[in-house]
């Protein structure tokens, strides 16, 4: 029996963003006709479980404008609608969708803030300035001054106070008594 893999979409007015969750894919094969019908299968996990998927999108594509980036992580398809226009959600059927297809947030843009820019990268990423991070490792953080910790508070630390302080060692004495010897704690290191 085939599982589903986790779907996550996103759209543009021009086009449709369709992820297929499935990291260390095998055998990954997808197809799409221009009537809307998207269909994935492939394999995946120690076990080979197999996985396969079939949607039928709400409108008609332009195939041969489409494109696919099989990464090592998921599958991720630049889907061209043949109309440009708003889908009302991403496949034909009235209904709750079913629960593996997902709204991709991190991709998503309403109908009236869609300017045209900001297309997801499919690729070639650059994480030289990732998260802010540049040149310099963590954006010119100066971490002395997190935690209320000033130059004064870190010499501290290096100092260690247990040096001189007794250290009180039971010694067994005649008749089963014991007394306490005190002797002087060796430095540490």
């Amino acid at each position: 029996m085939s599982r589903h893999p986790e779907v996550k979409w996103a759209q543009r007015v021009d086009k449709v963003y369709v992820t297929v969750q499935l990291a260390d894919s095998k055998n990954a094969k997808v197809d799409l006709t221009p009537e809307g019908v998207f269909t994935f299968s492939g394999s995946a996990g120690a076990e080979d479980h197999q996985y396969e998927l079939k949607l039928e999108l709400f409108d008609k594509v332009n195939v041969e404008e489409s494109k696919i980036n099989l990464g090592v992580r998921s599958i991720f398809c630049v889907v061209q609608k043949a109309e440009n226009g708003w889908w009302k959600r991403l496949l034909r059927g009235e209904g709750k969708p079913p629960h593996y297809v997902k709204v991709d947030w991190d991709k998503w843009v309403d109908e009236d803030e869609d300017d045209g820019s900001g297309e997801p990268d499919l690729g070639g990423m650059d994480f030289s300035n990732f998260g802010g991070m540049g040149a310099d490792g963590l954006g010119g953080m100066d971490f002395s001054k997190l935690g209320g910790m000033g130059d004064d508070a870190m010499d501290d630390i290096d100092e260690s106070d247990d040096e001189d302080q007794e250290v009180s060692k039971p010694v067994e004495q005649d008749a089963g008594e014991v007394s306490t010897e005190k002797k002087e704690a060796a430095p540490s290191t």
